[in-house]
């Protein structure tokens, strides 16, 4: 079966605390050279085709409930199995 991947990030301009947290803790990991992180969310869904039908309803499904659009960017993609 097909899978589409939504993956929803905060916008550039938006704090991530989340992705801050994970920053300050990896050089107590011992991890060094990373500047930045962003966290985000991916969904996959399992889809009976990929035709261009299908991904506008998952392009709606994502813009009006899997991503708040004020503060996220989304993308939708088709993963090869």
């Amino acid at each position: 079966m097909p899978r589409v991947v939504v993956d929803v990030m905060p916008k550039p301009e938006i704090l991530d605390p989340q992705g801050k947290a994970v920053l300050g803790a990896l050089p107590r990991l011992g991890f060094t050279g990373v500047s930045e992180i962003r966290q985000g969310k991916r969904f996959e869904l399992e889809v009976a085709a990929t035709d261009e039908a299908t991904l506008a309803e998952i392009d709606r499904l994502a813009e009006t409930f899997l991503a708040n659009t004020v503060i996220e960017n989304y993308t939708v993609r088709v993963e090869q199995a």
